[in-house]
């Protein structure tokens, strides 16, 4: 009986997570990140652009897996945030056959507006959430987050 109550429980939460996976790989809400924004910057662009701010200076190879790319292609992508004058590339620090992506100024500038807005979009979310639950769902899906980083089985 247990086993049936944790199995479930696991697919429920399973489901979730790829609802919120389906909501967050959407276009569209992309798009409406730029506009709340206020910036002009292609829709490919956008999570390289918020990723290598959270992460730089990050490899092209870590990012494109993170965004589920090929490395090529997001060698060419960070390129063009080079070309806008969004970000930067180097030799890594640790190996310097390794290029490392990071944000200029400008770019850092365009992350903060894109922060501001996403601030904006999360107060809707959370409007009728409590302080205390808040502060709990960060914690647990920190938690969750950092379990999943650190060692959870590849299959999902």
């Amino acid at each position: 009986m247990q086993n049936t109550h944790n199995v479930a429980r696991m697919r429920a939460i399973h489901g979730a997570i790829l609802d919120i996976m389906g909501v967050m790989n959407r276009p569209d809400r992309d798009d409406r990140m730029v506009e709340a924004a206020g910036i002009d910057l292609d829709r490919a662009l956008f999570p390289l652009l918020v990723l290598t701010g959270r992460y730089g200076p990050i490899g092209v190879v870590e990012l494109a897996d993170r965004v589920g790319r090929d490395y090529t292609t997001v060698s060419r992508q960070i390129g063009k945030l080079a070309a806008l004058g969004l970000a930067e590339r180097r030799a890594g620090r640790q190996d310097r056959r390794v290029r490392e992506a990071f944000l200029s100024e400008e770019g850092r500038a365009m992350l903060a507006r894109i922060d501001t807005a996403r601030d904006r979009f999360m107060a809707v979310l959370f409007s009728g959430w409590s302080d205390a639950d808040v502060a709990d769902f960060e914690r647990m899906l920190r938690l969750f987050a950092d379990a999943m980083r650190d060692g959870a089985p590849e299959a999902t």
